[in-house]
């Protein structure tokens, strides 16, 4: 939100008030499937979404949903920031989405109310809860859990009455969430990266002038990096806060056993999306 704020004011000013964007948050404007679409139908001028959502519109962007397909968050970085985030953007583009730049959303992973989870073997037989994604879904079956789709609204009292035990998420979500009163034990898998862009829709765009989006551009990589530098300070913070209230934070043994679990996951995708296996393999390549 910060970010987004100064994305707009640095905007008025470097235009000189040609372009005044304004920041409309928590979601007023739609949650994201239908903001998405207000902005492709030109409704709303300019958006900050994660490309989770973005599947359904722009395929392509499916990859970045794939478990592990980032080693890190500086790989996603590097990738998000080079050929790979201009491939993604000139997919985006043809759906009349305009991507800007790029932001982190955090590396999420598995919390429960159980115990330390080192190695896949420790997640057998436990139910977690994941997005409606059918990749989420698949992610926890071939690590040998039991996939629970479930609103994110109903997860802390399914948390604390044992419908289920365990969820996924980013330290931020798991603390501002409160599940860390009722799941006492978080893995750092960091099984999923996904990037967020500060996005214009492509006919406000292609209204806008040579000079303007070339300011609007700088403005959008400077707010990236900010946001970037925000969210760092703010997982830290959140991961100390919730380490201080008593959880169990641990690193996984070995994390190329819980990568090497997903080749089935990613054989269905390839298998489903063949035209994707080199965008794919570009990703792994990035160093």
């Amino acid at each position: 939100m910060v970010a987004l704020e100064s994305f707009a004011e640095d905007v008025a000013e470097a235009t000189e008030g040609r372009i005044e964007p304004q920041v409309y948050p928590g979601g007023v404007l739609g949650a994201q499937p239908d903001a998405i679409e207000q902005l492709r139908a030109g409704a709303i001028a300019v958006g900050n979404f994660n490309m989770g959502p973005m599947g359904e519109i722009v395929p392509a962007t499916n990859v970045l949903s794939l478990p592990f397909i980032f080693r890190n968050i500086d790989h996603m970085h590097k990738a998000m920031d080079g050929e790979i985030g201009q491939r993604f953007s000139d997919a985006l583009e043809e759906a009349g989405i305009v991507a800007l730049s790029w932001m982190d959303s955090g590396s999420r992973s598995f919390y429960n109310t159980q115990k330390p989870i080192m190695t896949p073997a420790d997640m057998d037989g436990m139910k977690f809860r994941v997005m409606n994604n059918d990749l989420y879904v698949q992610m926890v079956d071939q690590l040998g859990g039991n996939a629970t789709p479930m609103a994110y609204g109903e997860v802390y009292q399914s948390l604390k009455t044992g419908v289920i035990d365990g969820a996924e998420n980013n330290y931020s979500s798991f603390e501002s969430s409160n599940h860390y009163e009722v799941a006492k034990y978080y893995s750092v898998t960091n099984h999923l990266i996904i990037p967020e862009c500060i996005c214009v829709a492509k006919s406000v765009w292609d209204a806008t002038s040579e000079e303007d989006k070339e300011l609007v551009r700088e403005a959008a990589i400077a707010a990236a990096e900010e946001q970037r530098e925000l969210w760092a300070e703010r997982s830290d913070s959140s991961k100390q806060e919730v380490m201080d209230s008593g959880v169990e934070v641990n690193e996984v043994e070995d994390a190329s056993a819980f990568q090497d679990a997903m080749e089935p996951v990613y054989a269905n995708f390839i298998e489903a999306n063949p035209d994707l296996e080199s965008l794919i393999r570009d990703i792994q390549a990035v160093e």
